[in-house]
């Protein structure tokens, strides 16, 4: 009886919390060939990088990246950044310190570790860290979150 009872009880608090929800939109869903189309569209506009954005919010955001080229070093004062590596390889440099040279010349960086990333592979890179892709190995496409 005293189990009959703690059943009653428990499936009754699981019907509560599962019929109490309020209504969510549904998940976020990009297909593969929006993905590719907008990175099309960007590598038309830019040089050495396309970008595909799948969602801008006030505290993250998703992104599709391509690079065919190196890039001078960047800093994110603001915002944590995962990079998970889809296609290509190639060299990621973190941490140190970012050096800004003369005028028209990409940032470095002193200090930093190099690796190489390939596909499989996932980066988090915590806010105010320098970083930059030293080298690229035809090209390397990657998920970037930042957060």
């Amino acid at each position: 009886m005293k189990i009959k009872i703690c059943l009653a009880l428990a499936l009754s608090t699981f019907a509560v919390v599962v019929f109490s929800q309020t209504p969510m939109a549904p998940a976020l869903y990009m297909k593969a060939t929006d993905i590719a189309s907008a990175l099309q569209q960007s590598a038309a506009e830019r040089q050495n990088m396309a970008v595909a954005r799948i969602k801008v919010e006030d505290d993250y955001g998703i992104n599709v990246i391509r690079r065919t080229a190196a890039a001078g070093a960047i800093v994110h004062v603001v915002g944590t950044e995962l990079h998970f590596i889809t296609e290509g390889a190639g060299t990621l440099v973190t941490g140190g310190i970012a050096i800004r040279p003369a005028e028209g010349e990409p940032a470095t960086i002193e200090g930093g570790m190099a690796q190489r990333v390939s596909v499989g592979d996932a980066i988090l890179i915590p806010e105010g860290t320098p970083h930059m892709y030293s080298a690229v190995e035809g090209s390397v496409t990657y998920l970037e979150v930042r957060f």
